[in-house]
């Protein structure tokens, strides 16, 4: 049976992470409240963002960017797109 929790970003109960997703408090508050569901959605924001942004992950600020956008998208106001972002 899957670990269930109720979700901040789909304001339901669903399926919980397998593992801690990323290290520390904030990878200790996104197993307790985050669906496996969000998690997918936040690896595609976070995808978007690396693209448009051309971050390179391992550079220290593109890292701190990177948790201060997650924390946002789970926890605060929410992530947003860059101005210039044109889906395809």
């Amino acid at each position: 049976m899957a670990r269930r929790v109720q979700c901040v970003l789909l304001g339901r109960e669903a399926d919980g992470l397998d593992y801690l997703p990323y290290p520390g408090e904030i990878g200790q508050r996104i197993y307790q409240n985050v669906s496996k569901e969000a998690w997918t959605r936040w690896l595609a924001h976070q995808t978007m963002l690396i693209n448009e942004y051309r971050l390179t992950p391992i550079e220290p600020k593109a890292r701190a960017f990177l948790v201060e956008e997650m924390e946002k998208f789970f926890f605060g106001t929410g992530s947003e797109k860059p101005k210039e972002f044109k889906p395809e």
